[in-house]
């Protein structure tokens, strides 16, 4: 083989090679690359696309009354001691009582929402921040009486968004909308407190109680045994 011929071959090796790293990085830049405008419109991360917020919310329930009811059931009780926990965990506005008017349990549901009332009242409520008021309902349903307050609320946006077809665009391997709305609406639905979501409490008052114990324990000295302060570290 001629010399020239030889490093000829060995600067083609050479060039094929820089191509084919030039190729893959391309490749992987591609995969890398979270431009929405390359990969697509929505975004990769669902908690990006369904963000949790803090914004004001109406906490509603519906409390059944049967036309021959004349006094609130056990469990109506206890669900409505439950509301009335969480108005006073989380809101400091008025109540709102809705009465049905024009039902078939329109009379029973006019005696029990003096019920109501004293329940709210008994859960830590002020009389003064409950609102009566009555709504029109169908003649022939027995209609609830409402309980709604509004309140500060982590929350996300409503589910259910399917702007396309699921099965005709499964080429790109992209999320679709929908995607982790529910994961997020759950976890919005289990903060109790959503001023967490904004920054850390205040630390709570030393216990010092505790703290004694916790000093004993780090010397090394039992509770019951009054021994000496020799500390050992050992």
């Amino acid at each position: 083989m001629r010399p020239h011929s030889f490093f000829r071959q060995v600067r083609s090796v050479k060039l094929l090679a820089v191509c084919a790293l030039l190729a893959a990085g391309t490749v992987l830049g591609g995969c890398a690359n979270r431009d929405g405008m390359s990969t697509g419109a929505l975004p990769d991360d669902y908690r990006t696309r369904h963000p949790i917020v803090i914004a004001e919310a109406e906490h509603v329930i519906d409390v059944p009354i049967a036309s021959s009811d004349r006094r609130l059931t056990q469990g109506a009780r206890e669900v409505i001691r439950g509301f009335a926990s969480g108005y006073n965990s989380s809101a400091t506005g008025t109540v709102q009582i809705l009465v049905p008017v024009g039902s078939v349990n329109s009379g029973a549901a006019s005696v029990l929402r003096r019920e109501i009332r004293g329940v709210l009242v008994g859960a830590g409520i002020p009389a003064t921040r409950l609102v009566e008021a009555s709504y029109q309902a169908g003649g022939g349903d027995a209609a609830p009486i409402r309980l709604s307050y509004t309140a500060i609320t982590a929350k996300t946006e409503p589910c259910g968004n399917w702007p396309k077809d699921l099965v005709a665009n499964t080429t790109d391997n992209k999320n679709y909308d929908n995607f982790g709305c529910a994961s997020q609406a759950n976890l919005a639905a289990q903060i109790a407190n959503p001023m967490d979501l904004l920054g850390p409490r205040a630390m709570s008052p030393i216990d010092a109680v505790q703290r004694g114990e916790v000093i004993k324990d780090y010397r090394g000295i039992s509770s019951d045994t009054g021994g000496g302060t020799t500390i050992n570290f050992n």
